[in-house]
């Protein structure tokens, strides 16, 4: 049994393409809270008709968020409870439920979430690509000059990127990112959670040619790689590896010996740690 309490603001995660993948909680949720804020009226009615959840729906979407984002807000520090759900996936990311969040924050209403999928992360976990660290950086702008001063601003990004990108933007986005990027590894992911759920794996020239030949059909989520490092020169690693050394006969631990030499001499620590372990295996 959920406990459901008044004057709260709930971000309910909803599922991006099979209706099963919806949580116990996230149910309860929506149907204990007072009234439902949804980005989509018409998306959410199925939803909840699916379940057989009847509940007063509000619509609340980019074009009517300040309005409608008041009109919750009164209700709200009424006593009545919200659940605010978008489209697909998690409310507040990449969507006007941000606005949302940052109003009843500054009017210091609880704000609970209730996770579940997020299109951004599934695709992260089937891209084949560095996981660890990433950025996510949602819909590029349709303008021009936003659009390649925040591509510009990404090339040397090293961490994995993560973009949202509707069908019939596809191709010019990939055009720009390899005008920008250069030739990259990319993970395109489409219809998650779906029947026809497809991932499919490229550098960015091939993605390119792909879909110059096979019209992009569905919402795709793109995967790319960070920024690769510049080897260092040979001179310089071999001066960070003989320092390493002389360190670890110092008697310094491995790990200790390593961050001493990169930092000194500016090689990065994976690699020289790599060179080094590589190094005693081999003794």
């Amino acid at each position: 049994m959920i406990n459901i309490s008044s004057g709260i603001l709930y971000l309910v995660a909803t599922p991006i393409g099979n209706l099963s993948d919806i949580s116990a909680r996230a149910l309860q949720t929506l149907r204990d809270a007072d009234f439902i804020a949804a980005e989509d009226t018409r998306v959410t009615r199925k939803l909840l008709e699916h379940y057989q959840i009847k509940k007063p729906l509000i619509s609340y979407h980019e074009h009517n968020r300040r309005e409608s984002g008041e009109k919750i807000l009164s209700r709200i520090t009424g006593g009545e409870s919200c659940a605010l759900v978008s489209d697909a996936g998690t409310p507040g990311v990449s969507d006007p439920g941000e606005n949302l969040v940052n109003l009843c924050a500054e009017h210091d209403i609880t704000i609970i979430m209730i996770p579940g999928p997020c299109a951004a992360v599934s695709a992260l976990a089937l891209s084949g690509l560095q996981a660890g660290r990433f950025t996510f950086e949602g819909f590029l702008s349709t303008a021009k000059k936003s659009r390649f001063e925040h591509l510009n601003e990404l090339k040397p990004e090293k961490r994995t990127m993560v973009f949202y990108e509707a069908p019939h933007k596809l191709l010019r986005t990939l055009r720009d990112m390899f005008d920008t990027f250069g030739e990259r590894n990319i993970s395109i992911s489409r219809e998650l959670t779906k029947i026809h759920e497809e991932t499919l794996r490229f550098t960015l020239p091939e993605a390119i040619t792909h879909f110059e030949q096979k019209p992009p059909r569905g919402e795709f989520t793109l995967i790319i790689e960070g920024a690769r490092e510049t080897p260092p020169s040979g001179t310089l690693l071999e001066d960070a590896e003989a320092a390493a050394d002389s360190y670890i006969a110092e008697g310094m631990s491995v790990m200790d010996a390593v961050k001493k030499a990169a930092a000194e001499t500016g090689v990065a620590k994976n690699t020289l740690y790599n060179i080094i372990i590589k190094k005693q295996e081999r003794v």
